[in-house]
């Protein structure tokens, strides 16, 4: 088995290339493009994929309930190396191009055991969100990802403030924000940015 790259500091909802470049330089390892066309964080593949990033970056897109070969073209098209699904996806339509990170929402009912099996690289774990799909910008337990058989990304809520708390209980493998970091949805408040990528590296790599 390969090991892991190290820890996973992604910055979510790209829309342009002043915040991509911005999260790289300030320390991300990963930035995400929303291609779910009902998230006001809503991006074109082809726009996508005129975003560059460095090698080491890791390039990951948002999907919701769409095919495996849709996935797979999208994937393709805006040089993605992961696809973090947010929908009712079953391993059925994991794409077979790239790693998966499957999303799934902490509510009072949910089970790692429906994902134990999942063929997938890591959960990325978001709060309760009702019925919105792509990420809730809640928080939720975090000390229940210790309970997770797979790797974990800790999503939802999180910011400069509390991403540190987040990872002593969760002892996730990364971290991802988006809506907390933003001066509007789609683009990046670029001051909270750093602090919040500055705090997140100090926790996991302590």
């Amino acid at each position: 088995m390969l090991a892991r790259p190290g820890p996973i500091l992604k910055i979510c909802g790209i829309t342009n290339r002043e915040d991509a470049a911005a999260a790289i330089d300030a320390g991300a390892t990963a930035i995400g493009f929303n291609f779910y066309g009902g998230s006001p964080r809503y991006i074109a593949p082809e726009q996508a994929a005129a975003i560059e990033s460095p090698a080491g970056v890791r390039r990951v897109g948002v999907f919701v309930n769409e095919t495996r070969a849709r996935v797979e073209e999208i994937a393709c098209i805006a040089a993605l190396d992961v696809a973090q699904l947010h929908g009712e996806e079953t391993a059925d339509y994991y794409p077979q191009t790239i790693a998966v990170w499957k999303a799934a929402r902490v509510t009072a009912e949910f089970s790692f055991a429906l994902y134990r099996d999942a063929p997938a690289e890591a959960l990325l774990l978001d709060g309760p969100a009702g019925e919105l799909y792509g990420g809730s910008g809640q928080a939720f337990d975090w000390r229940r990802a210790v309970e997770s058989p797979k790797a974990i990304i800790v999503a939802g809520g999180l910011d400069a403030s509390n991403v540190a708390r987040a990872v002593e209980l969760a002892h996730p493998w990364g971290v991802d924000a988006c809506s907390r970091i933003e001066s509007e949805p789609g683009k990046k408040d670029h001051r909270k940015m750093r602090e919040f990528l500055r705090a997140a590296e100090a926790a996991l790599r302590s």
